[in-house]
């Protein structure tokens, strides 16, 4: 065994048992886990711009970045009507965002870039998280808090056996290429082995997991999942590799011992999280 594997599953193990109990936790302490998870990622991709001389606006995304998951869950705790303030605030966010660009970043420094570059790096490394808080907190995650935590486990699950099923095939079988140009490691033959690795996976988390905690979901919804999850999570790997290849990066970042970087782990998450969500609420799970 390799002395990198070693080091990816010390920190992987670990790593892994925390966000269960985090998960578990729900409420203010997942809101601080996905602020710092979406800080860190939106760091990654404004470095990744920074590599092209687009300089964003790192204060005002990196506060957004942060609010998001806390205003998710006050949101989803909140009586009231939470949606129209909500518009506002991330109006005169953008409004904020526009001004400082106006009197700090000149016609030669790119402003639009900037602009476009700190608003997207927050949405994409914090928003598409806090898809997390509406799984967990649902409507019926008060009376099945276990089922709440065991239903927002699923599409992380999925999405491990996905990308572990697929390197596996892709390693065996290889075959012809995926993407070349973004991701030269994965094959089709991957991609399937991926796509049949998230759907077994999601047939048996049904009747073992789900059905014990009063969660059940049919044959049909648990295959949507699977498949859902599979094009999910590949799309969203794929995507990453876009922002890094353009820049020349293998990985985001080192920060994460043998793993790269935030954005390395979650990238196919950005993608799984809300799918999964939307999924769920139209089962009416949540």
């Amino acid at each position: 065994m390799s002395r990198n594997l070693l080091v990816r599953i010390a920190f992987a193990v670990p790593a892994i048992a925390a966000t269960v109990v985090v998960l578990r936790l729900g409420g203010w302490v997942l809101a601080a886990f996905l602020a710092c998870l979406g800080v860190l990622g939106t760091r990654e991709l404004y470095d990744v711009a920074r590599r092209q001389g687009v300089e964003p606006l790192g204060g005002l995304g990196y506060a957004a970045a942060a609010v998001i998951p806390f205003a998710t869950v006050w949101a989803k705790g909140s009586p009231e009507r939470w949606a129209e303030p909500a518009i506002f605030v991330g109006a005169l966010w953008l409004l904020a965002v526009l001004t400082t660009a106006t009197f700090a970043r000149g016609p030669e420094r790119r402003p639009l870039a900037a602009v476009a570059v700190t608003v997207f790096g927050a949405l994409y490394a914090s928003a598409l998280l806090a898809f997390t808080v509406a799984i967990r907190h649902g409507d019926h995650s008060e009376a099945h808090p276990v089922g709440s935590t065991a239903l927002v486990v699923m599409p992380l699950v999925l999405t491990w056996i996905c990308d572990t099923c697929a390197m596996a095939a892709g390693t065996w079988l290889g075959g012809a290429r995926l993407a070349p140009v973004l991701s030269p490691r994965k094959t089709w033959a991957g991609a399937i082995g991926g796509s049949v690795g998230a759907l077994a996976a999601a047939l048996l988390y049904g009747p073992l997991v789900l059905d014990r905690v009063a969660m059940r979901l049919g044959a049909l919804q648990l295959v949507t999942v699977g498949a859902a999850v599979a094009v999910a999570a590949q799309t969203g790997d794929v995507v990453e590799s876009l922002f890094k290849r353009e820049v020349g990066l293998k990985d985001s970042s080192s920060l994460i011992p043998g793993h790269g970087g935030v954005l390395d782990r979650l990238d196919s998450l950005y993608f799984v999280v809300p799918v999964t969500a939307g999924l769920f609420k139209l089962f009416g799970v949540v």
